[in-house]
C-alpha cells in the first residue's frame, strides 16, 4: 500500500483546535509530528498588525503519513470544521515509512 504524506500549515491561533481534531480521528491520523514555524512569501495571508510589521506569520506546520483516501478524509472534515481556518496543505508520495527500534 502507498502512503502519502500529510502537511499542513496551521495559524498558530487555531493549531490547538486542529492537533485536537486530528487526535479524535485516530482511524484516520496514526500519529503525528508538529513544530512551529514562520509563513513567508506572497501566497502568505498576513492578517494580524505585528504579521503585517514582520512580514511573516507564525505558523504550525504538522506532519502525518498514511494512507492517502483517509488523509482526503481527514481533509474534507477540516474543511467542514474550519472553513475559514487559513489552513494550506500538500500532499506527496511517502517513498518509505516505518520505526526504528
Amino acid at each position: 500500500m502507498d502512503e502519502i504524506l500529510l502537511t499542513l500549515v496551521v495559524p498558530s491561533d487555531t493549531a490547538r483546535q486542529i492537533v485536537d481534531l486530528l487526535l479524535e480521528h485516530p482511524e484516520l491520523v496514526q500519529g503525528f509530528g508538529s513544530c512551529e514555524i514562520a509563513g513567508h512569501g506572497s501566497a502568505v495571508r498576513l492578517v494580524a498588525p505585528a504579521e503585517l510589521v514582520s512580514g511573516h506569520a507564525p505558523r504550525v506546520q504538522i506532519q502525518t503519513v498514511g494512507q492517502a483516501a483517509q488523509l482526503r478524509e481527514l481533509l474534507d472534515i477540516l474543511r467542514r470544521s474550519y472553513p475559514r481556518a487559513n489552513i494550506f496543505y500538500w500532499m506527496v508520495p511517502a517513498l518509505e515509512a516505518g520505526r526504528i527500534g
